[in-house]
């Protein structure tokens, strides 16, 4: 007699077949199929999102027991991450796009530079090339307009 595999989900056999049984709760007033498609394509993306929330923007460690703090602090990383999110699409352009925050943090906003002041004006002085920095400036104040 075949030994039935025990599954860590909840499963039903239908015609000698084992499926998964799951739900979807939702507030979007779809069509089943549409709904079950649009599940399906987005496979993983929520997993994703939550590793970004709780690595990259802290949102693992909160700070208190307090309630309260901890609520600040949760909403002060999702905004923090919706404005990265923001920067990747309206700043810095395709290339970025893809990169998580360390590596933005490593590439972008830790560069080295000397700044100083000179005739009124405040002078960057960068050891790497930074072409890419002055294209970002310009779509960062198109922005503004």
């Amino acid at each position: 007699m075949e030994e039935e595999k025990e599954y860590p989900f909840p499963t039903t056999i239908m015609d000698g077949k084992n499926y998964k049984i799951f739900g979807i709760v939702t507030n979007m007033d779809w069509e089943g199929e549409k709904l079950i498609q649009w599940l399906y394509k987005r496979c993983g993306e929520s997993e994703e999102i939550h590793r970004a929330m709780k690595e990259d923007f802290a949102g693992g460690r909160l700070p208190s027991s307090n309630l309260g703090e901890n609520a600040a602090w949760w909403w002060i990383m999702i905004l923090s991450m919706n404005l990265h999110v923001a920067m990747k699409k309206l700043a810095l352009g395709e290339n970025w796009l893809t990169k998580k925050m360390k590596i933005i943090r490593f590439n972008l906003i830790h560069i080295p530079a000397h700044v100083y002041e000179k005739a009124s004006a405040l002078i960057i002085r960068c050891k790497r090339s930074v072409g890419w920095m002055m294209e970002i400036r310009k779509r960062l104040s198109l922005l503004k307009a």
